[in-house]
């Protein structure tokens, strides 16, 4: 009689559940086929399974004629190893040499060819699932068990050796759970990280990286080569508040999927920090494949994705920042279908002014002729500069600041003013799906950024005067609530637009 073993697949970021189905006729010649759309990786599932169940002293399938192996619902695509362990165990059920109840359990795990289980990717969301059904325990290898174990309400048992499973699946030796891990623990670690009183000068572009960080706002620093804009960048991470739990389930989640996750890691607690190369191509940076994956704008999510040398980024590949940064989603679609994986990333961008980068440094002189100049800067297209918030010139540092016997305000101060301004952000949009003010749609704009008529009319002025687009129009509302919401005030007043307003920029 067939057996049927539960299991599960992820598509994007979510997973749905895979019923195994293993059936055996003893009559004919040996054959073990795998159907129900799988990939190379779950064909090739016959030999590792064979090999596994014959080194575990069973009788292996070359021996029971033919076998047939069903992944349901056979319209899905199935990839990747993570069905050894249910085939294997639904072989033996179904070939009656063990018998055990395997109602509400489900079970993953790559197996070596003596029996070892092997960590797979995607745990996290198929640990959602089975919550989510309503699965009471849940079978991973070892080395993903602490990735499970964040899910409330199943029971996780961490397996590294079938024979271990099946003695724990027949009541001998029982594998004890995984204790349930203690978010608060995680979360009350330091980070070592770099701190922002380490950069010398440059306080214009340090309130910044404030405002971008306290609003969640886009930012491009330009300067030229050795003025600190990579240093500023990587020290924004040490400013930015700590991630909160449902936040962290969802980087957690990217990470799982894409394979990224380092082992026996449960959670990520630190907000991401991204740098791809300007060689990278267009689906390592914003996902795809065959089966899709995140890219580094996903892997990004909910931290800092810093593209240095910015306008050395092939212009078709930038270009595809336009969707993730106005709607924090990326969409790739395929043939078969499309999928959305979440891109709501703080971009830190960095150019030099001209080729050589010396055209706004007033000690160098800049070897660029003005061709070469305007060829340099259009390489990054108008749309991509109007969503971007902040707009920031890093002048060189001279000699005198080098050498001050002076230290910078520590991260750790800034952060506690980033951390209050997140939380009048959190109570003001308690019942929206915005986060921070640079998610604000048009509705919760007009509801939470009235302007009063002289911050009125110096919008006015500057729209007119610098030609803005509606698009900018509205950011610099975004950033001007920002800056009050640093102050604590519930009121935007013209020395807060007039902040915002310097930080665009200009086009006349």
């Amino acid at each position: 009689m067939p057996s049927k073993i539960l299991s599960a697949a992820t598509i994007g970021l979510k997973s749905e559940l895979v019923e195994v189905e293993v059936d055996t006729v003893s009559a004919g010649l040996h054959q073990f086929n795998i159907v129900g759309l799988p990939d190379a990786a779950v064909k090739e599932s016959r030999d590792r399974v064979s090999s596994a169940i014959r080194n575990s002293k069973f009788k292996p399938p070359h021996q029971s004629g033919r076998v047939t192996i069903n992944l349901a619902p056979a319209d899905l695509k199935k990839e990747g190893p993570v069905y050894d362990l249910p085939m294997a165990l639904g072989f033996l059920l179904t070939t009656r040499q063990i018998t055990f109840d395997y109602q509400n359990k489900l079970f993953l795990g790559e197996l070596s060819l003596d029996g070892k289980i092997r960590p797979v990717k995607g745990v996290l969301p198929m640990a959602i699932l089975a919550r989510d059904l309503g699965i009471s325990e849940i079978y991973v290898p070892k080395e993903n068990a602490p990735e499970a174990s964040v899910i409330e309400e199943i029971s996780v048992i961490p397996v590294s050796n079938f024979l271990d499973l099946i003695a724990h699946l027949l009541g001998k030796n029982r594998i004890a759970p995984t204790p349930k891990t203690d978010l608060e623990k995680f979360f009350s670690e330091d980070e070592n990280i770099l701190d922002m009183s380490f950069i010398r000068g440059q306080e214009h572009a340090k309130r910044a990286l404030e405002i971008a960080a306290a609003g969640g706002h886009n930012v491009i620093l330009n300067g030229p080569p050795g003025s600190g804009k990579t240093m500023l960048a990587k020290t924004m991470a040490s400013i930015l508040p700590r991630l909160t739990v449902p936040e962290a389930l969802e980087v957690t989640k990217i990470f799982s999927v894409s394979g990224q996750l380092p082992r026996g890691t449960a959670l990520i607690t630190r907000r991401p920090f991204r740098a791809p190369h300007h060689t990278a191509s267009s689906v390592s940076l914003v996902g795809g494949g065959t089966y899709p994956r995140p890219g580094e704008v996903s892997m990004s999510h909910r931290g800092i994705l810093f593209l240095d040398e910015f306008p050395e980024f092939s212009r078709n590949i930038l270009e595809n920042l336009r969707q993730p940064l106005e709607d924090g989603t990326i969409t790739i679609s395929r043939a078969q279908g499309s999928l959305e994986f979440p891109a709501r990333f703080t971009l830190i961008a960095a150019m030099n002014p001209c080729p050589c980068g010396n055209a706004t440094d007033p000690e160098k002189t800049c070897s660029c002729s003005p061709a070469s100049i305007i060829k340099y800067q259009r390489k990054i297209s108008g749309p991509i500069l109007d969503r971007i918030d902040l707009h920031v010139e890093v002048p060189r540092i001279k000699f005198e600041k080098l050498t001050e016997d002076y230290r910078g305000e520590l991260s750790s101060s800034i952060r506690e003013r980033v951390g209050r301004a997140r939380d009048i952000q959190a109570e003001r949009f308690i019942d929206s799906r915005a986060i921070t003010n640079s998610e604000m749609g048009s509705v919760e704009i007009k509801k939470f950024c009235v302007l009063n008529p002289a911050s009125l009319e110096l919008m006015k002025n500057a729209v007119s005067r610098f030609h803005l687009s509606a698009r900018a129009y509205y950011r610099i509302i975004k950033v001007a609530r920002t800056i009050a919401d640093l102050e604590e005030s519930r009121e935007i007043s013209p020395q807060h637009i007039a902040e915002a307003i310097q930080y665009r920029f200009k086009t006349e």
